[in-house]
């Protein structure tokens, strides 16, 4: 595993020290094949979740909100928010919230899935926009969040997770934007 340098640094790595330390490993989970990193060890630990929110807030600090994906992102959308001084957006699952919504539908490798904001009430238009999650994978629920946020005319400023699974290959179809990953596995 190895700390993306985007941010600043000793926070950076500091928090990916954290993450390496306190996360825990699920072989063949949630399918065969698969090691799944279990990254609520790493939430529950006060200083590393600390060290987290604070590499993550470094990346984007002119930011005027937080986007966090359900529902880990929620966790960290709402530390970095706090430590910024700006207000949170819970970017839901399909069927999460009550109409009007903003939907935007993406690919999964086994089929399609949806995500949701509230549709009349938020208003994002030119806002600055840091949007979150825990692990960076494929890339489809990231890039269905950005598009959604863009049709609704905000602006996102960076995009950041803890963990990145470099394999999969979701850093292209995010290279628009500033991306930084604490670790990448």
């Amino acid at each position: 595993m190895n700390a993306q340098r985007i941010g600043e640094p000793q926070l950076v790595e500091e928090a990916a020290a954290a993450v390496a330390g306190h996360t825990r490993w699920v072989d063949d989970f949630p399918s065969t094949g698969v090691r799944f990193a279990d990254l609520t060890p790493v939430f529950a630990d006060g200083p590393s979740f600390s060290a987290i929110i604070e590499a993550l807030s470094s990346v984007a600090p002119d930011a005027e909100l937080v986007a966090g994906i359900d529902a880990r992102g929620f966790l960290l959308g709402g530390g970095i928010a706090r430590t910024l001084g700006v207000g949170v957006l819970a970017v839901r699952k399909a069927g999460k919230l009550p109409p009007p919504v903003q939907t935007c539908e993406y690919r999964l490798e086994y089929g399609t899935a949806a995500i949701e904001i509230p549709g009349d009430w938020l208003a994002l238009r030119g806002r600055k926009v840091l949007v979150v999650d825990d692990v960076l994978a494929t890339g489809g629920t990231l890039s269905a969040t950005v598009e959604l946020l863009e049709r609704v005319g905000a602006e996102v400023v960076g995009i950041a997770v803890v963990t990145e699974i470099e394999a999969l290959g979701g850093r292209a179809r995010l290279q628009k934007y500033p991306l930084t990953s604490l670790v990448r596995i």
